[in-house]
C-alpha cells in the first residue's frame, strides 16, 4: 500500500455562481425544486430520474427503480423560498463530501440566486473540470423554467 500526501488545494473544490431570474422568488424556488427533482437531466439532456424530498433530512437521489439508485445528499437546511442546502457526496462515488447552497433573494425585476458548492475529499479531475459547467447549466435551466412559469 502506498500513501500519498496531497495539498489542501488538491482536496477542495469551490464553485460560486449568481443567477439573475426575471421571476418572483416563490416561482424561482419552485423551479429550483423541479430542476433538482423530476426535471433533472444530464449534460446530454437525458433524465437522471432524480428525486428531492424538500424538508430537513430529506434525500436527494436517483431512483433507478426496483430499489436501485444513487444517494447524492440530504437536505441540511431549507427555508422556503429563500434557502436550499444539501450535504452529501453528490454524484461522486468516492471519499468526498459536498455542501451545496442555493440562497434566493428578491431583487429589482425578480430573484437573485447565489449558488455555492464546496467539496472536500478525493475529487476526480474529471469532476473538478466538469462541475462548473454542469452547475451553470442547471442554473440556466432553473432560470428558464422560472421565467417561463411566470409568463403563464
Amino acid at each position: 500500500m502506498i500513501a500519498t500526501a496531497q495539498s489542501i488545494e488538491d482536496l477542495t473544490l469551490n464553485i460560486t455562481e449568481e443567477i439573475h431570474v426575471k421571476a418572483p422568488i416563490a416561482v424561482t424556488f419552485a423551479a429550483l425544486l423541479e430542476e433538482l427533482g423530476p426535471a433533472f437531466q444530464n449534460m446530454e439532456g437525458q433524465s437522471m430520474m432524480a428525486k428531492i424530498e424538500p424538508w430537513p433530512g430529506g434525500r436527494w437521489y436517483r431512483d433507478l427503480g426496483d430499489g436501485n439508485g444513487h444517494f447524492w445528499g440530504v437536505v441540511q437546511a431549507i427555508k422556503k423560498p429563500t434557502l436550499l442546502e444539501i450535504t452529501g457526496p453528490l454524484m461522486m462515488s468516492y471519499a468526498v463530501v459536498s455542501n451545496v447552497q442555493y440562497r434566493l433573494s428578491e431583487e429589482a425585476g425578480g430573484t437573485l440566486i447565489k449558488f455555492h458548492h464546496q467539496a472536500f475529499g478525493q475529487i476526480d479531475q474529471g469532476y473538478r473540470e466538469g462541475m462548473p459547467k454542469g452547475w451553470r447549466t442547471i442554473g440556466e435551466r432553473i432560470r428558464t423554467r422560472a421565467e417561463a412559469a411566470d409568463k403563464k
